[in-house]
């Protein structure tokens, strides 16, 4: 099984196309997970069609296209809760000018990942295993990075408890979701004015394949974030913002 290339689907849905390195890396990527998962269950998504959209065309079409980043510059990105390495892995691939931290709390897992980084030969990634809560207060991690990529795991103000202590002044955070409701936006915005952020993007996308929908919430950083966030391990999902 290999991955489909799809030119001139990123080209139409995202206006943007990627190298033939970039999708040479991608289709080694795919065939590693392939093997990994026969030994564990690193993700579901495994069939070719949907990896593609599940994985790539996702994981890029939160980064893709933005005015208010400078694609240029060596950004620094943390993906927060990466499972089997995305969205960073395949933005790591595309930008190999940024420098990611990849940070999961499960140690298969990251091991998981150091292994792909050796295939993909990727010196701009680094793993870290850890709870956001925990990472998000140590000196080194907190208040570093100008991107913090998080995928859905429940509650978006608790996404942003987990993301903006990690961003600099200025630094976005993106949450991914599937769909997005109107009270859930009036809980963020009540959560970030504790946080120190401010909505600044809503962009809602279709899928090519399955017309899934999927909204993309970006997040600024403009004032510190206190210091008492996050709050300890388990407590901003039992008691959300």
């Amino acid at each position: 099984m290999k991955i489909p290339t799809f030119e001139d689907i990123w080209q139409n849905s995202l206006q943007w196309q990627p190298t033939q390195e970039q999708l040479e890396k991608w289709e080694i990527l795919y065939q590693e997970i392939l093997l990994i998962n026969r030994q564990i269950n690193l993700t579901r998504i495994t069939e070719p069609q949907e990896f593609w959209e599940k994985h790539l065309w996702d994981s890029l079409a939160g980064v893709i296209g933005l005015d208010f980043l400078n694609y240029k510059d060596s950004l620094k990105v943390i993906d927060i809760g990466t499972g089997a390495g995305f969205p960073g892995l395949p933005i790591s691939i595309i930008f190999p000018h940024w420098q990611l931290t990849l940070l999961d709390s499960t140690q298969k897992k990251i091991k998981v990942i150091n292994l792909f980084l050796e295939a993909l030969k990727l010196s701009n990634s680094q793993t870290v295993v850890g709870r956001a809560e925990a990472i998000g207060h140590l000196p080194q991690h907190r208040e570093k990075y100008d991107l913090g990529l998080i995928r859905a795991v429940g509650e978006p103000s608790v996404c942003a408890e987990y993301v903006l202590p990690f961003l600099k002044i200025g630094g976005i955070g993106v949450l991914y979701r599937g769909n997005w409701e109107t009270q859930e936006e009036i809980n963020l915005k009540a959560a970030l004015k504790k946080l120190g952020g401010k909505i600044i993007l809503v962009k809602q996308l279709r899928t090519p394949l399955t017309k899934s929908v999927r909204h993309f919430i970006y997040i600024k950083k403009v004032v510190l974030t206190p210091e008492q966030f996050p709050r300890d391990v388990g407590i901003p999902k039992q008691k959300p913002l």
